[in-house]
């Protein structure tokens, strides 16, 4: 907390802050948004000397971002109040929905979905809020943003599609929501090119999840990504029953 009090110290000036930028936090209320157990007295303080919720920078991108990553609701509901804007984009979440969903906060989420928080907008290293949910296994938010029209077929970030990373980390049930509202297994990008090399490099051998994928058409000949194809991730894992499951459906070894 020292860091946003220093700030303080020498925001005020004739009734209203003064906007100074840079750092880690970039302003004095992204800095308050940021402490651990959410100050909302100096967020208070800030947003009554007419502080702009709105102003991008810093490792969050904006104060409502970084309020949304921390879990700390009331601040949002204050943001809100004071005409923050959640669809801002920067920072390393690009959006405070794609923040709200790396730490799985329900309730933040769908406030901020209630605020007009568009489910489909792409950046930032993970692609989309509902890339985020899938691969980190938060399957009432995968729900929450298929209701407010979230496209499974989105692409960006590490793992290019929402199934690529939740067949990543093994996630079955959000997978089969993912196919059920219309995820294309074939799609190409991404660290791990496609959702079938992702489920058969992952750190486990996700033997259930590869039959999955098969089962719902995915190409085992694919190539590309880190490990070229889906077979060579197996190969390289060690997952010989992946291996020899891959084989039967026509995976070529060249």
């Amino acid at each position: 907390m020292w860091n946003t009090r220093r700030l303080l110290s020498s925001c005020f000036t004739g009734g209203q802050t003064q906007t100074f930028q840079g750092g880690k936090y970039w302003t004095a209320l992204q800095a308050a948004s940021c402490d651990e157990n959410g100050d909302k007295e100096i967020v208070e303080l800030l947003l009554d000397k007419r502080a702009n919720p709105n102003i991008q920078g810093g490792e969050y991108g904006t104060a409502l971002q970084a309020a949304s990553f921390l879990g700390h609701k009331e601040i949002v509901e204050l943001l809100f109040e004071k005409g923050a804007d959640p669809n801002i984009q920067g920072g390393i979440y690009e959006t405070a929905l794609q923040a709200a969903s790396q730490k799985g906060h329900k309730e933040i989420f769908k406030l901020l979905l209630e605020k007009g928080a568009d489910p489909n907008i792409q950046g930032g290293q993970f692609g989309t809020a509902l890339h985020i949910a899938s691969h980190g296994r938060h399957k009432e938010i995968v729900e929450l943003l298929f209701d407010k029209g979230a496209d499974p077929n989105i692409q960006g970030g590490k793992y290019g599609t929402p199934l690529q990373g939740a067949s990543y980390h093994g996630d079955k049930e959000i997978i089969e929501l993912l196919f059920d509202k219309g995820a294309d297994p074939n799609i190409q990008g991404g660290h791990y090119e496609t959702a079938l090399q992702a489920a058969s490099g992952s750190y486990r051998e996700h033997k259930d999840i590869v039959e999955l994928l098969l089962d719902k058409g995915a190409d085992p000949k694919i190539q590309g990504g880190f490990y070229g194809t889906a077979l060579q991730a197996a190969s390289q894992k060690g997952y010989k029953e992946i291996v020899k499951l891959l084989l039967e459906k026509g995976a070529s070894q060249m």
